[in-house]
Order: structure tokens, then C-alpha cells, then sequence
């Protein structure tokens, strides 16, 4: 499968809509996913996922026990795109803090629901705290595709190792 330039990337992660999954590991090592809300945001610090527990979600409470987190962000319309990072996810602003990034929170809010409907969210949601957290890109292992666009060649798109060697597609 091609990889997502980083300009295809940064357009495929500010769709509006688009939802993320976070993978976190549970007291006794079971695996947790949770479909959510999520911010892509570039700064001078790095490029970053911003995702955001409420206080009281099992997830939250696996997060602060274990901070390995991955995230799976996808589409279901060609061309498929996906990106999956692995990591360790820092905690930006504790519950009680929610006042210091409440902006950042608007603006995840903005990418799922209209703006009017955005603040009434915010406003509806305000007595239940959060934490933010997010993961620094260039800190985590990435992996990036997409289905071919018109133009490029279909054979041979998967990892090698998906292919009996001298079918088509196999580069062996």
C-alpha cells in the first residue's frame, strides 16, 4: 500500500468527523479500545495527537496506570486511508485543570459537531472533567497507507509478506 505523504496525512487527520480508537491496556493486561474524539495539532514542540478521557472512563484509570496508548485513526470511503501510532501518551492537563485548555477542547468539539452546537457541547459537558493527553508523533512508531489513486498501480500494493511468492502482486 502507498504510505500518506505528510501533506496527504495532515489533510486526512483534520477531517472533520473522522474518529479515532485508543488502545489502552486494562490492571490485568487485557486490551481496552474506545472510539473518540481526537485533535491533530502541529507546534513548535512537535506534531501531535490530543485526545481527552473523562475523569471517570475506565480508560482514563488504564491510561494513568500505563501510559502505552494505540491509536488507530481510519475512513471507511476509498481510498482507505489509515494511520496507526504506537506510544506512550503524556499527560498534558489533569482533571481539574480543564479551565488552562478548554480552547483546545473547542476545537476538538468544532471537528464533530457544528460550531453553535460545538459550544453548547462544551457548555452542556463543563461540570464533567477531563484530562488531556496526547501523543508527540515523532515519539511514536507510524504507519501510514492508502489505496492507490487513479494512476498508480494496483499490483503489488500489500507488504510482501502477504503474497505467495510468483502471484501476482509478489515482488519475490
Amino acid at each position: 500500500m502507498p504510505q500518506l505523504s505528510r501533506a496527504e496525512r495532515d489533510g486526512f487527520l483534520a477531517e472533520p468527523g473522522v474518529l479515532m480508537r485508543v488502545a489502552v491496556v486494562r490492571a490485568d493486561g487485557s486490551p481496552l479500545v474506545t472510539p473518540i474524539w481526537f485533535l491533530h495539532e502541529s507546534e513548535a514542540a512537535g506534531d501531535f495527537i490530543y485526545f481527552t478521557p473523562r475523569e471517570k472512563s475506565e480508560w482514563f484509570a488504564c491510561l494513568r496506570r500505563d501510559p502505552r496508548v494505540a491509536l488507530c485513526i481510519d475512513e471507511q470511503p476509498l481510498p482507505y486511508r489509515k494511520l496507526i501510532a504506537e506510544g506512550e501518551a503524556e499527560l498534558v492537563h489533569d482533571v481539574g485543570e480543564d479551565d488552562q485548555w478548554r480552547d483546545r477542547y473547542r476545537r476538538i468539539a468544532n471537528r464533530y459537531v457544528p460550531e453553535g452546537a460545538a459550544e453548547a457541547y462544551v457548555q452542556n459537558t463543563i461540570e464533567q472533567p477531563r484530562g488531556l493527553y496526547r501523543l508527540n508523533l515523532a515519539d511514536a512508531r507510524v504507519k501510514t497507507w492508502r489505496m492507490p489513486l487513479e494512476g498508480e498501480p494496483a499490483e503489488g500494493i500489500w507488504h510482501d509478506r502477504y503474497y505467495r511468492p510468483g502471484t501476482w502482486g509478489s515482488r519475490q
